[in-house]
């Protein structure tokens, strides 16, 4: 029978690189954790780790098994975290897996709303680059849940909290300036504003242009999802970008597109949401910032 404590050998002699370095860490001897290795390894049906000179090295089997240990692990780290807040022994933290655009954009209102109603439980935020960086993420047990697009085949529970819109930024006294509406088509001769490759948001813009029958050219890309506006209000170029991370005081000019270009967002969790993560995922849909999914309002 596979225990905890064998996982957690099994994912520190990963991590360490080494049996010898494991043991010191775990305070156990070198024979107790090879015993560990050993039981687990039958128990699994084959060998996880191959024995290097000075080195271990995953099997095929191995692989399959670490992001499942390590969700295995955090999963009863939230559990001994969730039984000790019921008992008063310390205040509570929400876990949390998002992308960088959704943490300007739609977190904001919700996490100062959560403030305001529950001061004592804290917010850890996990914020990656790619959806697909996010599932992996949530797979490999990071968060308590994630907010971000709708992930393909989610195994577990995914609620659907309405769409974000994408609107075009340009610099005030650009040529495109002159309406409140644009086609992105009419935008194909223009060099723009794009995101470095394995930013979610590249894959958004170049899918959007693509739809609109042209390949984007590129006259900058970035890293920070902030950064696209600045530099599209300083006159580089268009830039697509999430309606709701706009400051108020934003002096670039923001078009809308036509037809619009929108993404699904939802909350999923890999299981029935704990009684903190469901509460989030409420305060969610009570904050606004996204419209109802199909909706045009």
């Amino acid at each position: 029978m596979t225990t905890l404590r064998q996982l957690e050998y099994f994912v520190t002699v990963i991590g360490e690189g080494s049996f010898t370095k494991a043991a010191e860490l775990l305070h156990v001897t070198q024979p107790a954790l090879s015993h560990q290795i050993r039981a687990l390894e039958r128990s699994a049906g084959g060998p996880l780790l191959e024995r290097l000179p000075r080195s271990v090295r995953l099997t095929p089997t191995g692989r399959a098994m670490l992001p499942h240990a390590r969700a295995a692990l955090a999963d009863a780290e939230r559990a001994r975290c969730a039984a000790r807040q019921a008992a008063g022994l310390e205040v509570g933290e929400l876990q949390i897996a998002t992308l960088y655009s959704i943490t300007l954009g739609v977190l904001p209102a919700a996490l100062r709303r959560w403030r305001q109603t529950r001061p004592n439980v804290g917010i850890r935020l996990f914020e990656h680059r790619h959806t697909e960086e996010l599932v992996d993420a949530m797979h490999a047990g990071q968060a308590d849940l994630a907010v971000g697009p709708e992930p393909a085949n989610w195994p577990g529970v995914t609620h659907v909290l309405g769409t974000e819109e994408l609107v075009v930024v340009v610099a005030a006294d650009d040529p495109a300036a002159t309406g409140s509406t644009v086609k992105l088509q009419d935008l194909a001769d223009r060099s723009w504003v794009h995101y470095a490759p394995g930013h979610g948001l590249a894959d958004v813009l170049d899918n959007a242009c693509a739809q609109a029958g042209f390949e984007p050219r590129i006259a900058v890309r970035t890293e920070q999802t902030a950064a696209a506006p600045a530099l599209a209000a300083a006159g580089l170029g268009p830039a697509l970008v999430p309606d709701n991370i706009l400051p108020k005081d934003f002096d670039g000019h923001v078009l809308r597109t036509d037809p619009p270009v929108r993404r699904t967002l939802t909350a999923y969790t890999r299981s029935t949401p704990d009684p903190l993560a469901a509460a989030f995922i409420d305060v969610l849909f009570r904050s606004g910032g996204l419209r109802a999914r199909g909706g045009d309002g």
